[in-house]
């Protein structure tokens, strides 16, 4: 069994003893101290509750519903939802956070509580560094019988995120119904197949062939989305003659597309496209983290803005999306973030500006694919021994190439021309991940190669 507490939220595997796995104590406990902090730094007993569709889902639910309650909380719950309509919630309801109950791209035996503020953004790291400390304390006051908390069920913010896509100017409903797109999906068996037909019929997109749209927890296949895990909606997109797949994960803040041929888009490019439609009609500059591909920087410096990476994790990356005033960011894991919207990786609106791009283009995806510079992504990983000082070793790595241009605001990233190579420390094992990109693949691999080798050098001589 696994429990990890970090600062965005607790997340674990179901079931086991307390203090081993996300059982109910654990529950009640980080959401008694969440909800006792929103309250002590907002004074709103207000809490957005939204969940993705995992098998799990309505018991956490339940117990995350009960305890905010008897802290005296109005919870709105909005049942069967997305990360990204919860982050929209929080706001229009004036409410003081936010959970949102979902393991992301994880296994079914895995679920979280990903907590928000009051501006429906993940909370800071000083926040929830707060909220783990009154968790350890187990400073929690609750509520007398008469001021226990109500419930309101409210599941009208489908149609109120969608609706709020439908009106920003760089979607264009005209011409997505114009381009007649035959569209198959795949939503992995959870709240995405209420969302994304959904939108699609909004977007007058009339032939939607849909795959895994039952959300009932039950993935069919590994939840996140990478190429090894899409062969089915890869055959459906082939035999229907569809012009694209469209695939997100269970809480809808990913999202990949699949070409006409059954091949992959990339999931490092949905960011790039969407950042190249809006550039080319929004001049601005543009943030993605250390370890997503060279793309977006292209791009962006080709419209003429300025391109900056942030440390991995989104909250990072809308932090340096505020302090540079980018106007598109995101993750090379399919995570669009625009701030038009609101500040959250949010595939619905991803997929708007996405189709639009598309049908502006008039030629088949895989064309529009064609048109981005073609880099390689290797991901690599060197496991040591739990005593082993990292940082210490990756000083000298750093010292190595002292020569190249290098960043250390997480773990090191040093490039070479159009090529760089990302290391970065687990936080739970004794593992160094290495990322690196490059024109082809094999140099890519070979390039993480090199590193390896110097790494392993080091420790020799050490």
């Amino acid at each position: 069994m696994t429990l990890i507490k970090s600062i965005s939220g607790i997340r674990g595997t179901i079931g086991g003893i307390a203090g081993d796995g996300l059982t109910p104590i654990d529950i009640v406990k980080f959401t008694a101290a969440y909800g006792s902090w929103v309250v002590s730094k907002t004074n709103n007993r207000k809490i957005v509750l939204g969940r993705d569709a995992r098998i799990s889902g309505e018991m956490v639910n339940n117990l995350v519903i009960g305890t905010l309650q008897g802290l005296g909380i109005e919870v709105i719950d909005l049942g069967l939802s997305t990360t990204p309509t919860v982050e929209i919630a929080v706001p229009m309801e004036q409410a003081g956070g936010g959970i949102i109950l979902t393991a992301s791209h994880n296994p079914k035996q895995w679920n979280a509580l990903k907590l928000l503020n009051a501006d429906g953004e993940f909370i800071s790291d000083a926040d929830g560094k707060e909220v783990l400390d009154i968790a350890e304390r187990a400073e929690f006051a609750f509520a007398d019988v008469d001021d226990l908390g109500k419930v309101t069920g409210n599941d009208t913010y489908l149609q109120k995120h969608i609706d709020v896509i439908l009106t920003l100017p760089l979607v264009d409903v005209e011409a997505i119904k114009a381009a007649n797109f035959k569209i198959a999906i795949d939503c992995v068996n959870s709240s995405g197949g209420i969302f994304i037909p959904a939108l699609l019929k909004a977007l007058g997109v009339k032939t939607v062939y849909e795959l895994y749209c039952e959300p009932n927890g039950h993935f069919p296949h590994n939840p996140e989305p990478l190429p090894e895990n899409l062969t089915e909606i890869a055959k459906i997109v082939q035999s229907k003659n569809a012009d694209l797949g469209i695939v997100v994960d269970p809480d809808v803040d990913r999202l990949c597309f699949v070409n006409e041929d059954g091949s992959m888009f990339g999931e490092e490019y949905t960011l790039v496209a969407v950042a190249d439609y809006i550039l080319k009609n929004t001049p601005g500059n543009s943030v993605s983290n250390l370890s997503s591909t060279r793309a977006l920087r292209d791009v962006t410096e080709k419209a003429g803005g300025e391109y900056n990476a942030a440390a991995v994790g989104e909250v990072n990356v809308v932090n340096k999306m505020k302090a540079t005033n980018a106007i598109i960011g995101g993750e090379g894991n399919g995570g669009i973030i625009y701030p038009e919207l609101h500040y959250g990786r949010d595939a619905l609106v991803g997929i708007a500006l996405f189709l639009t791009h598309l049908a502006k283009f008039g030629k088949p995806i895989s064309v529009l694919r064609s048109t981005y510079p073609a880099y390689h992504i290797s991901k690599n990983k060197i496991t040591l021994t739990p005593e082993m000082d990292i940082d210490a070793l990756l000083l000298k790595v750093q010292e190595r190439y002292k020569n190249q241009p290098n960043s250390t605001i997480d773990g090191l990233k040093i490039e070479f021309d159009k090529e760089w190579v990302h290391l970065r420390k687990s936080n739970t094992e004794p593992i160094i991940r290495i990322y690196s990109e490059a024109g082809t693949e094999t140099v890519a691999e070979n390039l993480a190669a090199k590193i390896i080798s110097d790494i392993k050098e080091i420790l020799k001589l050490s």
